[in-house]
């Protein structure tokens, strides 16, 4: 898969804009555009045409009280569908996505006998290594705040024994789905029977909506949970298709992040600014 340079130059454009809103917020549009070394004008078209919203809009959704505004306007209680009954078998035709979880004994032995491939690509929120089974994808992470090797050691040690094989060819296929593009992204979801029922219920939470970790214990009927479910929610391998980035504290408080808060930031506002368009 190639990409034509000038569509790699804006992206790059867009991730140091990304980078220096998020480490010096307030910027005026004139400038952050001085900081690209374009002008206002046409720093607008090309970063509006990127993320969906204006410079301005962004920043808006990037305040330190977002997650606040989040709780306290599209805060729902998580609730899990009847007929899936957190087995993990249901399609769930909101998110469109597919998935098929691996039983105990084969996360137990640490995938042994899988193969999974791995591949990186360019997204929204940054460098994005993607790993898949043949059934699907099994692990996604971001390097906006890391490196790629640590990113890499992170998901591939998660599953020692299977066989793991750098493979951008086989990945390929899967990205158009990863950022809300055409057809449907099947999971492989590989983890205990607790972490799965965690997993699958931050998929019930509608994009631009939030959860807090009590809500998440109540919906999988554990209510006295919540250090167990934050514990499930930190290790979640597939983030952002399985939106971890969506559960907060009860005050309202982002939390934590694996990837990195900044990185949690981004998700939850481009999920609010398409929200409200």
């Amino acid at each position: 898969m190639t990409t034509d340079p000038e569509t790699t130059y804006h992206y790059r454009v867009i991730a140091r804009a990304l980078e220096e809103i998020d480490h010096a917020p307030g910027l005026s549009l004139e400038a952050l555009a001085a900081r690209m070394g374009m002008s206002a004008a046409h720093f607008q078209r090309v970063f509006s045409a990127w993320v969906g919203v204006s410079p301005k809009r962004w920043q808006q959704y990037l305040a330190l009280d977002l997650a606040r505004h989040l709780l306290a306007d599209r805060h729902s209680l998580v609730t899990v569908a009847e007929g899936a009954g957190l087995s993990g078998t249901a399609r769930l035709h909101d998110l469109f996505l597919r998935w098929e979880s691996m039983t105990p004994g084969e996360a137990a032995r640490g995938a042994e006998g899988l193969v999974i491939r791995r591949g990186w690509t360019d997204g929204p929120f940054g460098r994005a290594l993607v790993l898949a089974t043949d059934r699907g994808i099994c692990g996604l992470g971001f390097a906006a705040e890391s490196d790629a090797a640590t990113v890499e050691a992170d998901l591939i040690g998660r599953w020692p024994a299977a066989r793991h094989l750098e493979d951008p060819a086989a990945i390929a296929p899967l990205l158009p789905s990863l950022w809300g593009g055409p057809g449907e992204a099947r999971l492989h979801l590989i983890g205990a029977p607790f972490q799965i029922k965690v997993w699958e219920a931050l998929l019930s939470i509608p994009p631009g909506h939030v959860a807090t970790y009590s809500d998440l214990a109540a919906a999988i009927g554990h209510p006295a949970a919540n250090r167990a479910v934050g514990t499930a929610v930190g290790r979640n391998p597939i983030s952002w298709l399985i939106p971890c980035h969506r559960a907060l504290r009860k005050s309202g408080a982002l939390g934590g992040y694996h990837w990195g808060l900044p990185v949690k930031r981004a998700m939850l506002a481009w999920e609010a600014a398409r929200a409200e368009t």
